[in-house]
C-alpha cells in the first residue's frame, strides 16, 4: 500500500527529486488552487452575483468538512485561526477564582494562552508532564472547567486518548476543547468527543492560512453563545433592530463575526473536494503505515524518538528531539529531504503523496547523522 504514493504527485507543485515530509508544517500546494484563487478574483469583480457564489463556497466547505468529522454542516463555522476560536470559547465562560484548566506541557500555545493570559480572575493552569498515558486525566479535579488538548501533539507526535479525556471531563462537568489540526485530513476526526473543536486548514487539509475550522457541539452545549459578534454572526434578517434586540445565528457560523476569508475558503473547498476523491480510510491507513514504518526503522537503528509507537498513540508525525535539530534539518534539506524543525525537534510528517521511498531516504539520512555524532 505504501510502495507508491496514494495521491498523484503530479497534482501538486513538487520539486523533482525531493522527499517532502512537511505536512505538519506546510504541505505541498495543489495545482488546482491556482484556478481556485483565480475564480475568487473573478467572482469578486462581478457584483452581487459574486457574493452569492462566495456564500455557496462557504456552504460547500462546511458540508465537506462535516462528513469526515461525523457531524452536521451546521456544527461547522469558520474563524481566522485556532487561537481566535479558542479565545472566543474562553471569553464566553463565566470564570470564578480558583477555576482550573488542564493542559499538557507539550501543548500548542494556541490552545493554552487564551486561558493562560486571562485576568480578573486569573486561572490556574494545571500542566501535565512526561509521556505516560492518563497524565492529563490524573490532574482533573472538581475545580477543572476545561481540558485543552491537541488531538495529536505538534511537538512529540503523540496522539491523545480523547475518549478517556471526555470521560474525565464528564465526571466533573468540564469542557473538552480540542485542536484537531494535526489529525484532520490524515485520520478520522472524532468531533463528538469535543465540546468545541478547531483545526487550521493549511496542513493535512491542504488549504492555506487565513481560515480555520470551528466546531460547536450543539448537542452537548446547546445554549452556548460567544460574548461578541458582528454582522455575519447575527441571524439573517432584512435589517438589524438594535432597540428590539438582535439574535445570533442558530448554527456554528455564530463563530464567524465578519466575512469568512473567502479566498482561503475557495482554496479549502478545492482541497476538500480533492481529499474526498480518495477513500478517507485508505488515506489514513497509507499515512499511518508510513509513520509506523519510519518509527520501526528508527527503533531498529537505536535512534530515540518522542513519538509513541503503540497503535493508537501516533498518527502522521514522527518526531526526534535533538540539540542539533536545526543542523540536522539543514543537512537533510541539502539531501532533498524536506522535514520540519522547531523547538529543538525534527518532525517528519507524511501525507498521501508520500511513499516508502521517502521513509527509506529519511531512515538512511538520519542514521548517517546519528552515527556521525
Amino acid at each position: 500500500m505504501t510502495t507508491h504514493p496514494l495521491f498523484d504527485p503530479a497534482a501538486f507543485r513538487l520539486t523533482e527529486g525531493v522527499s517532502h515530509v512537511c505536512a505538519g508544517g506546510e504541505p505541498l500546494w495543489l495545482l488546482r488552487h491556482d484556478d481556485a484563487l483565480r475564480q475568487y478574483g473573478i467572482d469578486k469583480g462581478i457584483g452581487m452575483p459574486g457574493r452569492t457564489r462566495m456564500e455557496a463556497q462557504v456552504e460547500r466547505a462546511r458540508e465537506l468538512i462535516a462528513r469526515p468529522w461525523g457531524c452536521a454542516a451546521g456544527d461547522i463555522g469558520f474563524v481566522s485561526s485556532v487561537a481566535d476560536g479558542v479565545a472566543m470559547v474562553a471569553d464566553s465562560l463565566d470564570w470564578a477564582e480558583g477555576d482550573e484548566v488542564v493542559v499538557d506541557a507539550h501543548e500548542y500555545p494556541s490552545v493554552v494562552m487564551p486561558f493562560g493570559l486571562r485576568r480578573n480572575p486569573a486561572l490556574t493552569l494545571k500542566v501535565a508532564s512526561g509521556m505516560a498515558p492518563g497524565r492529563l486525566e490524573a490532574l482533573v479535579t472538581a475545580r477543572t472547567r476545561v481540558i485543552g488538548v491537541s488531538a495529536v501533539s505538534y511537538l512529540t507526535g503523540e496522539k491523545y486518548d480523547l475518549e478517556r479525556l471526555r470521560a474525565a471531563a464528564d465526571k466533573v462537568g468540564a469542557l473538552v476543547v480540542v485542536d484537531f489540526t494535526q489529525l484532520a485530513g490524515n485520520q478520522a476526526v472524532p468531533a463528538h468527543l469535543a465540546d468545541f473543536g478547531f483545526s487550521a486548514c493549511y496542513k493535512w487539509l491542504l488549504g492555506m492560512t487565513g481560515v480555520a475550522v470551528a466546531y460547536w457541539n450543539r448537542a452537548r452545549q446547546p445554549n452556548w453563545a460567544p460574548p461578541t459578534g458582528g454582522w455575519h454572526s447575527l441571524a439573517p434578517i432584512p435589517r438589524p433592530d438594535y432597540v428590539a434586540g438582535t439574535a445570533l445565528r442558530a448554527d456554528a457560523l455564530r463563530f464567524t463575526r465578519g466575512n469568512p476569508a473567502h479566498g482561503p475558503v475557495y482554496v479549502l473547498t478545492g482541497a476538500l473536494e480533492y481529499l474526498a476523491e480518495h477513500d478517507p480510510e485508505e488515506t489514513s491507513r497509507h499515512i499511518a503505515a508510513l509513520s509506523a514504518d519510519l518509527l520501526d526503522r528508527l527503533a531498529e537503528a537505536g535512534i530515540p524518538v518522542t513519538t509513541p509507537r503503540e497503535d493508537g498513540r501516533h498518527a502522521a508525525n514522527v518526531c526526534i528531539d535533538h540539540a542539533r535539530a536545526q543542523e540536522w534539518t539543514d543537512s537533510l534539506y541539502r539531501q532533498g529531504i524536506w522535514a520540519w524543525n522547531g523547538h529543538g525537534r525534527i518532525r517528519f510528517s507524511f501525507h498521501g503523496y508520500n511513499s516508502v521511498r521517502d521513509v527509506e531516504r529519511i531512515a538512511t539520512g538520519i542514521r548517517q547523522l546519528w552515527h556521525a555524532g
